[in-house]
């Protein structure tokens, strides 16, 4: 069930305010499809249709939306009341964290305990998903603050780099590659290859082949990192991944070589994305620098 948030409430009062969805969105600093995204959930979450859009005209507010909109001003300027009366006060607050997929198995529990130590007031949620549908919550509104690689986020985002990562290659101990110091992507060209089925990173890889004017052999698509080393350490193939686990075994027992892709191309931004500058000594604000402290100190290959 979709909960509104204040930044819900934002949108409509945004959107009452200037008549048109473009002119909200620019006052809200979000993107027009974006807030047009959010718009039809909040109408979907309280079961009223708040605005009548028509092709070439203003928006009008409904008489349901009229009652939630002045209601929603409200309540939004007494959530800045209560900023003012101190910052410090994060009672009752909630905080969403997202996190792509393959960081979170290293990431997330500690970033879990640091953040419930600094913020003992707040509810701390967290969302692992893969590229796509961690923006689709961050544009909804369901999201916070979201930790990814650079994939191509969406412009209207703000994105904090964190560190910059190379790929690695995973090879069994008795590959020919494995006592190498470092590849590059043209040693592994014509390599059978394991990587990652998420769609953002596939593409991301092809690119990368591409732009050496080859193409790489894709024996297998793996469902998650873990599966990736196991696939690697049986001898299916080289896995290719940015999030390398901590030790140099398979699930199943037989051991991996680690060997860094040496590429400056394939270095990759690791990104703390949010929705906006955060206020001084907010919660968002704080939870940003325990972040950031976590996926730097954590971080595999740190």
């Amino acid at each position: 069930m979709l909960y509104l948030t204040l930044r819900h409430y934002e949108y409509v009062c945004a959107i009452a305010q200037h008549g048109s969805l473009s002119a909200a969105a620019a006052a809200v600093h979000v993107s027009q499809p974006a807030l047009s995204t959010a718009l039809a959930r909040i109408e979907a979450q309280l079961g009223e249709t708040l605005f009548l859009r028509r092709r070439g005209a203003a928006v009008v507010l409904t008489p349901q939306g009229r009652s939630f909109a002045a209601r929603a001003q409200a309540l939004l300027e007494q959530a800045a009341r209560l900023e003012r009366q101190g910052s410090e006060d994060a009672t009752g607050q909630q905080l969403t964290v997202g996190w792509f997929t393959d960081l979170a198995p290293f990431l997330l529990a500690p970033a879990l305990k640091r953040l419930r130590t600094a913020l003992p007031g707040v509810a701390i949620r967290y969302k692992v998903d893969h590229f796509e549908p961690l923006i689709a919550a961050m544009i909804a509104g369901d999201i916070d603050l979201a930790v990814s690689y650079d994939l191509g986020v969406d412009a209207s985002f703000m994105r904090q780099e964190l560190l910059r990562r190379s790929p690695v290659a995973l090879l069994p101990h008795c590959h020919p590659l494995a006592g190498r110091d470092h590849l590059a992507l043209a040693d592994l060209a014509e390599q059978p290859l394991i990587l990652s089925e998420e769609g953002h990173s596939v593409r991301h890889m092809l690119g990368l082949f591409k732009s050496i004017g080859t193409l790489p052999r894709i024996t297998h698509r793996a469902a998650s990192v873990e599966l990736l080393c196991s696939l690697a350490a049986h001898g299916e193939g080289i896995g290719i991944t940015y999030s390398r686990p901590p030790d140099t075994n398979s699930y199943h027992g037989p051991g991996l070589v680690s060997v860094p892709i040496s590429d400056a191309s394939a270095e990759e931004p690791l990104v703390l994305i949010s929705h906006s500058r955060a206020a001084l000594g907010s919660v968002i604000q704080r939870a940003q620098g325990i972040l950031a402290d976590v996926v730097t100190a954590g971080s595999p290959d740190q």
